[in-house]
């Protein structure tokens, strides 16, 4: 059995999901241009973003659950096409409504079509290092806002913004497109020999409803919302709190990419340690530290604090959020992998959404930021001791047997 193979998606997809990354989450740069050009609000422009994150969320279900059908190939495929698509339109479109419908509908239900089937057929080519692997294919998700929105920027400036996007558009198109073909199912190792008189073994369950009603699945689901509910206001709202301690804007907006490349880094250090100490372990590790980094913000305001204060966050949460997808290969078999995170990362989209309003609502009640940091902390831990219970590895399923299972 040829495992090798297993690296070339490993590399296919953290491209992959650079640039479908980048290509969506870059909005932010477009937005002054495009406000200034049509006189759109900035609110309506950025609407297109919300919808885009919800339908990405319920959309990431339902691609994970075709990618076990058909596999990651038509699935990535499909939406390649669709991302191409979208922002196209988008870069034409002529009013708001079209461009929310195009930007929110068409891009986000692409970008749900990554994640899942990516990590699903990426966990399937690997039985060692597995977590290494994951954690490099999510690599691109953070790399992206270090190349694809400064890429976009430069186009803005040169050409505006519709040639920009449409640019992208095209540019996206043709470097997806192409890497989807070099993605395929791992082999399956042959079944163990059954005596000829023993009875036909019964068909495994496999349908969404056994999966997400199994305690392994729920465990594993609010865990992740927690813990992505804990870190999206804080995300959100530190160039925020950090202007108002007093910050430049541009000084306050370089944190995130302070927290993108200590993430880099997380995603490395905690797939290797999880490799070695066990994947739990490293998760709850993780969270722990960071509902203690989120606490710490009461306690900063000084620049050089908010930049190590991003390191250490940046790492956590960058190195905690590609190891679900390990942990759920632990309990499910590959023939459900895609619904499974696809249905996880839903849970997690809708985490994040309650961040920023949050964080918002308890701006304008309380005039400040201490209780949404308090808060999230206590979000941070509750995922922390939800963590804990997760259950032990069951027997891998009838489909899955004679592959080699983690211990």
């Amino acid at each position: 059995m040829e495992r090798h193979y297993g690296w070339v998606i490993v590399a296919a997809g953290a491209v992959i999901t650079c640039v479908a990354a980048g290509s969506m989450f870059a909005l932010p740069v477009y937005l002054q241009p495009m406000a200034d050009e049509t006189g759109w609000s900035r609110a309506g422009i950025s609407a297109a973003m919300t919808i885009g994150f919800l339908v990405m969320g319920f959309a990431g279900f339902a691609w994970g659950t075709l990618s076990d059908r058909i596999g990651a190939r038509p699935v990535v495929l499909i939406a390649a096409v669709m991302l191409g698509l979208g922002l196209f339109i988008s870069s034409r479109a002529s009013n708001l409504v079209l461009f929310q419908i195009a930007y929110g509908g068409l891009v986000g239900g692409a970008g749900g079509a990554f994640f899942a089937p990516l990590m699903a057929t990426t966990i399937g080519w690997f039985d060692k290092h597995r977590s290494l692997a994951v954690s490099l294919v999510s690599i691109g998700g953070g790399v992206a806002p270090m190349v694809v929105t400064p890429f976009a920027s430069v186009l803005i400036s040169a050409h505006g913004w519709r040639t920009a996007m449409l640019m992208i558009a095209i540019g996206a198109s043709a470097i997806i497109i192409p890497l989807t073909f070099l993605i395929r199912r791992a082999p399956e190792a042959a079944p163990a020999p059954q005596p000829e008189d023993a009875p036909a073994p019964l068909p495994a369950r496999s349908g969404i409803g056994s999966v997400i009603r199994k305690p392994q699945f729920i465990v594993l689901a609010a865990t992740f919302f927690l813990c992505c509910g804990a870190h999206s206001g804080p995300i959100f709202h530190t160039v925020s709190y950090a202007m108002l301690c007093g910050a430049s804007a541009l000084a306050a907006a370089s944190i995130y990419s302070v927290e993108g490349v200590a993430g880099l880094f997380g995603r490395v250090i905690f797939g290797v340690l999880a490799d070695r100490l066990g994947v739990k372990r490293i998760i709850i590790a993780g969270l722990v530290l960071q509902a203690a980094g989120i606490y710490t913000y009461i306690y900063v305001t000084q620049l050089t604090d908010f930049y190590m204060l991003a390191a250490v966050l940046g790492m956590a949460y960058g190195g905690v959020m590609p190891l679900y997808a390990v942990l759920a290969r632990d309990y499910f078999g590959p023939h459900v992998m895609g619904t499974v995170l696809g249905g996880i990362t839903m849970t997690s989209s809708i985490g994040m959404a309650f961040g920023p309003l949050g964080g918002g609502w308890i701006f304008d009640t309380f005039g400040d930021y201490h209780w949404l940091y308090v808060s999230s902390a206590a979000i941070g831990l509750a995922a922390a001791a939800v963590a804990l219970t997760f259950p032990k590895p069951t027997a891998p399923s009838l489909p899955d047997r004679g592959r080699l299972q983690p211990a």
